[in-house]
């Protein structure tokens, strides 16, 4: 009889080469199986390497990698075992299954055997009515496998988890992980297809969690999972895409490419995962799938490494992914997606509302708006581009028509731009479009919902859209996903002074200034709730601290102003304003949304102003 092992909530069939999870079958590759097979099989016992290879790979030589790879499979789909992983590594030696197996019969098969010859008549009427039942059943069983097989609802939400970095080298982390991003904007690019942004899959990066458990949690109906193994010249990927409910094995794919071949083997994967999951690709979807070109690959690494640091968002990162984006550009200067990452990392120099304000507008924007253009130039079908180009014409040039354009022109692109779509967001809620920037935002939360900025920044716009309750709600959700995450403590803090709670307020933004090293525009608005508090000893306290510091470093002189209007100095609030103006504050967008200006909103000064920003005279 072949055995029947269980374990947890798992069966393990060796007959039909099948594990299931309560029932339900769990696609496994017949490598993959046989590992988990000798695994069981042992429980409890140390396997070593070399017992592996002579049962999966008898007289081939194998790289370690490729065991790894199966147990980084299995890890996925057995999940965690009571919070205790069920395979555990014995370093340089082997794996151990740590569960306790029970081994039965397969009874099932053994009722279907034919009887013998001398059996009684009777009896032998009954093992075939036996048998035959069981081949009617397990036909129909074939036959609604089958048929589920064809007739499941198609695929129409992804997430891409993180590729796994197997090349042994963590310094190759950037690679696997920019990898990742590549393959869900190629897949964000299909219109009838919701992805996963990259924020939300990264938090699942090293995770032992099932992926049945990761698709419900980010609202999926199907995960790509796979590995990476980077050489000096070649690139080897694997992927496989698996159905969440029921949990259905859909494709997998093995890819040894040459490194400059990178770009195009991204189009290729997405060719393949769209037909898995049965996606028509448009016409217009396959030409630019199509037009992929190969990459100079000392290019392409450096355009990795620059949005690697580029997404860590702080002072000092932003630095060094410049450098990077520089570099790809010096490798390959017709290269699109490195001036794209270019012009948002000389767009994030300049922007205080994410804390990482270093230069004034007039250095920042002027640059990041030739590198999108630039971009442009090259690739008028890169949506980063546009979008990058759309922030620089709404935030610096205050021309909103064409701004909107450019949003719109990106989210074409790539409807699952979920920066894209928060950006588009705040822009309309200046425009004093509430409804819409609320639409928006909550479309960029579906499609990275674990991001903390978007779940901050979505926070925001509930506020200033006076849902006040709801923004709270929504930051603190931020906060409960990272407690020491300073833009959520700073929007809390923005949140509580427009309801009124400035006492409240304090001590988030005291937790938002430590945690962003000081933030010039956090000061600011901690002074605000202390003026609106009655403490203006500590208001003008904190302006004279961002005097001295601004002799060292760049503060906007917006900050400066803020302050000025919340302890009653009108002229020179009204100075510092102008100031701001000259350099073409985006802070300015705000002038009609925080209430440290509404002792000013009766000044000509500050009427012209409004006029000249370009805003509507108006509140919400």
């Amino acid at each position: 009889m072949d055995p029947i092992y269980e374990f947890g909530e798992f069966r393990l069939e060796t007959a039909n080469k099948a594990l299931l999870r309560n029932g339900v079958p769990v696609g496994l590759t017949p490598k993959v199986f046989d590992t988990l097979l000798l695994l069981v099989e042992h429980s409890g016992q140390l396997v070593e390497k070399d017992e592996f290879v002579q049962r999966l790979w008898p007289g081939t030589f194998v790289e370690d990698a490729a065991l790894a790879e199966n147990i980084s499979r299995l890890r996925r789909v057995l999940g965690e075992n009571s919070g205790q992983p069920w395979i555990v590594t014995v370093p340089k030696r082997g794996y151990r299954f740590s569960s306790d197996v029970r081994k039965a019969i397969g009874t099932e098969i053994a009722s279907a055997n034919l009887p013998k010859a001398n059996a009684p008549r009777s009896k032998l009427k009954l093992g075939l009515s036996a048998a035959v039942v069981l081949l009617v059943v397990g036909a129909g069983y074939l036959y609604v496998s089958q048929s589920n097989r064809f007739t499941a609802p198609p695929v129409r939400s992804l997430a891409v988890l993180p590729l796994e970095n197997l090349s042994g080298d963590p310094e190759q982390e950037y690679f696997a992980d920019g990898m990742t991003d590549d393959l869900i904007t190629q897949l964000a690019k299909i219109s009838s297809l919701r992805v996963i942004s990259r924020t939300s899959v990264m938090r699942f990066k090293g995770t032992r969690k099932s992926l049945g458990d990761i698709a419900r949690e980010l609202n999926v109906d199907a995960v790509v999972e796979g590995t990476i193994i980077r050489s000096p010249e070649r690139v080897r990927v694997t992927a496989q895409v698996v159905r969440a409910n029921p949990e259905q094995h859909l494709w997998a794919e093995s890819y040894d490419r040459p490194l400059g071949d990178v770009v195009l083997l991204q189009g290729e994967l997405t060719n393949e995962i769209s037909r898995a999951i049965r996606i028509q690709l448009t016409p217009q979807e396959q030409t630019r799938l199509a037009s992929a070109r190969p990459v100079n690959p000392e290019a392409y690494e450096a355009c990795l490494k620059g949005r690697y640091f580029w997404g860590k968002r702080t002072e000092a990162t932003n630095k060094k992914a410049i450098e990077y984006f520089q570099l790809a550009i010096e490798k390959e200067p017709t290269y699109a997606l490195a001036y794209a990452g270019l012009a948002d990392s000389y767009a994030s120099t300049a922007i205080s509302g994410a804390l990482q304000e270093s230069v004034p507008p007039s250095e920042g924007f002027p640059k990041a708006e030739a590198a999108a253009t630039k971009a442009l130039e090259l690739d008028d079908t890169l949506a980063d581009a546009h979008a990058s180009l759309a922030t620089a014409k709404f935030l610096y040039d205050r021309d909103w028509a064409v701004a909107e354009t450019e949003f719109k022109r990106a989210l074409k692109l790539n409807p699952n731009y979920a920066n894209a779509h928060m950006s588009y967001a705040q822009s309309l809620l200046w425009m004093q479009r509430p409804c819409e920037a609320v639409d928006e935002a909550h479309r960029a939360r579906d499609l990275d919902p674990l991001s903390l900025v978007i779940n901050a920044n979505l926070g925001l716009i509930l506020g200033f859209t006076r849902h006040y309750d709801l923004a709270i709600e929504q930051i603190r959700k931020t906060l409960d996903m990272d407690p020491n995450f300073g833009l959520a403590h700073y929007r809390l803090g923005q949140i509580l002074i427009l309801k009124g709670m400035n006492k409240e307020a304090v001590p988030e933004l005291e937790r938002a200034v430590a945690l962003s090293g000081g933030s010039p525009r956090a000061t600011a608005e901690l002074a605000l709730a202390h003026a609106q508090m009655g403490n203006k000893k500590q208001a003008l306290k904190l302006l004279d601290d961002l005097k001295q510091r601004s002799k060292q470093r760049y503060v906007s002189p917006f900050n400066l102003a803020l302050i000025y209007s919340a302890v009653g100095d009108r002229n020179q609030a009204l100075d510092w304003l102008e100031k701001a103006n000259q350099e073409r504050s985006p802070s300015l967008l705000v002038l009609n949304l925080n209430p440290a200006f509404k002792n000013l909103r009766s000044e000509p000064r500050f009427i012209e102003l409004v006029r000249s920003v370009g805003l509507p005279d108006r509140e919400m």
